[in-house]
């Protein structure tokens, strides 16, 4: 899956809406302003989804082909997914989850410009 095609899949989830987080594409939560999908600082391989510490470990242990993190992402609520993963329909399943999670939030504070 690619990142446009889990851009066009995420889009297809109940409020949600294209946006951008520092500056580049992502799919935020139109209620909220939180994004949960997201271009990743390692693009050439995997995009990004915002989901709960629990869960990031088990994906990273079930399946460490396709979910991951850098030092970047340990500790975060943010999780790696390689585009060359062959279950397209688990993926789909973490975005969609992704989605839940995030929806499940308070509306995002603006932040501070420097």
């Amino acid at each position: 899956m690619t990142f446009d095609e889990a851009i066009a899949f995420a889009l297809t989830l109940d409020g949600t809406e294209l946006g951008t987080t520092y500056g580049m594409p992502a799919v935020k939560i139109a209620s909220n302003g939180r994004a949960f999908l997201f271009r990743s600082h390692e693009p050439g391989t995997s995009f990004g989804v915002a989901i709960d510490l629990d869960t990031i470990e088990m994906l990273k242990e079930t399946d460490p082909d396709t979910f991951w993190q850098t030092p970047h992402y340990v500790g975060w609520e943010g999780v790696l997914i390689r585009y060359d993963s062959p279950d397209e329909e688990r993926v789909r399943n973490v975005i969609a989850r992704s989605r839940n999670f995030v929806a499940a939030k308070p509306k995002a504070r603006p932040r501070k410009r420097k």
